[in-house]
C-alpha cells in the first residue's frame, strides 16, 4: 500500500452510462474534471470493456497524469494493471487480497463496504481506503443496498482508521453534513452535472470549493 496514503475530499465518479445519459463523451468529461483541479477520478464502466472503451480509458488515463491526477478503475483489476491506475472493488468483485495481487502493492486499492460487518471486515483486507453506502438514497444502481444515513456513518467513522469514502445520493446541498459526519471524501455520480448555463468544469470548481470549504481542509 502507498505510505500515508489520503484521499481528496472531492471523489467524482465517471460512469459511462450517466455520462452517456447526458449525452457527455468520456474523455470530454474527463479533461473537464482534471481541468477544474481534481486530483482523484474513477472511471466506472459496468458493460463490456471493448476495445473502444479501453481505448478511451487509455486516453483518461493519459491525461490523469499530465494531471498530476489518481486515475482509479472501478471492478478491473486487469485494466488498472494494464494503465498503471488505482483499484476500486466492491462486494461481489474480485476480493481485495486477490485484486492486490494482480495490481500489485505500489497502486492504490479501495473497498466498498454497506454496512457494519462489511466495514469490519474490510479492516482486514489490504485496501487503501475504505467506502460506505449508500448514504442517502441513489438513483445510481439498479439494486441499491439499504441506505446508510448520517448517524450510522458517524456511528461507524471510529471503527476505521484508514479513509473512509461516502457514496450514494450525495449532493452539493448535503455533502457538508456527510463530511461533518466523518467521510474523509464524498464519492459523487450523479451530482456531477450541471444544468443549465453551467459547465461540466464549473460544476467541478464549486464543488471542490464546497468541499475545502465545508470540511476545513485542504480538498
Amino acid at each position: 500500500m502507498p505510505d500515508g496514503f489520503l484521499l481528496p475530499r472531492f471523489y467524482p465518479i465517471l460512469d459511462t452510462e450517466a455520462a452517456a445519459k447526458r449525452n457527455v463523451e468520456p474523455e470530454a468529461a474527463a479533461r473537464a474534471l482534471l481541468d477544474a483541479g481534481v486530483k482523484i477520478l474513477q472511471f466506472r464502466h459496468k458493460g463490456h470493456f471493448s476495445r473502444e472503451i479501453f481505448a478511451a480509458a487509455e486516453r483518461i488515463a493519459e491525461l490523469c497524469r499530465k494531471s498530476g491526477a489518481l486515475l482509479v478503475i472501478d471492478d478491473r483489476a486487469d485494466i488498472a494493471a494494464l494503465l498503471d491506475a488505482g483499484l476500486h472493488v466492491g462486494q461481489d468483485d474480485l476480493a481485495p487480497a486477490d485484486a492486490r495481487r494482480v495490481i500489485g502493492g505500489g497502486r492504490v486499492l479501495g473497498y466498498s463496504t454497506h454496512n457494519e460487518a462489511q466495514l469490519r471486515a474490510g479492516t482486514a483486507e489490504p485496501a487503501d481506503y475504505l467506502a460506505i453506502g449508500p448514504i442517502f438514497t441513489t438513483g445510481s444502481k439498479r439494486d441499491p443496498d439499504p441506505v446508510v444515513g448520517l448517524m450510522e456513518l458517524r456511528r461507524l467513522r471510529p471503527l476505521v482508521e484508514r479513509p473512509l469514502a461516502a457514496i450514494g445520493g450525495i449532493t452539493l446541498t448535503n455533502a457538508a453534513a456527510v463530511l461533518a459526519a466523518g467521510a474523509d471524501t464524498v464519492a459523487v455520480i450523479s451530482d456531477l452535472y450541471p444544468g443549465p448555463p453551467q459547465t461540466l468544469r464549473q460544476r467541478a470548481e464549486e464543488w471542490i470549493a464546497t468541499c475545502r470549504r465545508d470540511y476545513n481542509r485542504e480538498a
